[in-house]
């Protein structure tokens, strides 16, 4: 590889982190399979401590993927849910950030705090993936402890990557845990199988405001520390 091509593939690495970002609004576009498939096959590359490669998935598309969709809505979250994605809360400092994005998407669809009715509908579209035409479930045993964790959120931010080179877009959904034995039955997975959570894929509907809302994040002097430079 040359340095020229070194350069063009360092930017376009950096351009795909700077546009990602959670799509809540899809359109009905289909994604080819064929696409699917080489993403997942490129991703398979992704860092995995001890060779593990934990990550396990089904993706859906079509009638299979409306079928588990109707099965979500008419269905009652999971009490107790397998794992708790939002135990950070707790914390103000990370409970301020989860404000701050949540007053941002619902400004930006002219939902008013008072307005339950707007609000249930907006947290149900989570069922629907957005009107995502693609959805992957991630799953894996049991068994993986927090490092293979680890190694699952590497190879999504990878597969969310390379779907940005592909122009299409995402929405990693930790809800679908929510529902994690609902849609592991429904998958036919075993209950030694945990239903870890849902990627949504399509192409992004660009007139949505709620895809559009600005996003904050904290400095880079907010949590790193660096000494020696």
């Amino acid at each position: 590889m040359s340095v020229a091509e070194a350069i063009v593939t360092s930017s376009s690495v950096a351009d795909a982190v700077a546009t990602r970002r959670s799509i809540r609004a899809f359109s009905p576009r289909p994604v080819p399979f064929e696409t699917i498939r080489r993403i997942l096959d490129q991703a398979r590359w992704a860092p995995s401590g001890c060779n593990f490669q934990p990550w396990e998935a089904t993706v859906l598309t079509g009638a299979p993927l409306k079928a588990l969709q109707d099965r979500l809505l008419a269905s009652a979250p999971d009490n107790p849910q397998e794992y708790d994605f939002s135990a950070p809360g707790q914390v103000e400092k990370y409970q301020a950030r989860l404000r701050a994005v949540g007053a941002a998407m619902y400004e930006a669809q002219g939902i008013q705090r008072q307005d339950a009715a707007a609000r249930a509908k907006f947290a149900s579209d989570n069922c629907t993936s957005f009107g995502a035409p693609v959805l992957l479930l991630c799953h894996f045993p049991k068994l993986m402890k927090e490092a293979q964790w680890s190694d699952m959120g590497m190879w999504l931010q990878t597969i969310m990557l390379l779907l940005r080179g592909e122009g299409l877009d995402s929405c990693p959904q930790e809800y679908m845990g929510v529902y994690g034995r609902t849609i592991k039955a429904h998958l036919g997975l075993a209950d030694d199988v945990l239903l870890f959570c849902g990627l949504a894929i399509g192409w992004a509907d660009t007139s949505a405001a709620v895809n559009t809302f600005k996003r904050e994040r904290v400095t880079v002097e907010d949590h790193i520390t660096f000494k020696g430079f």
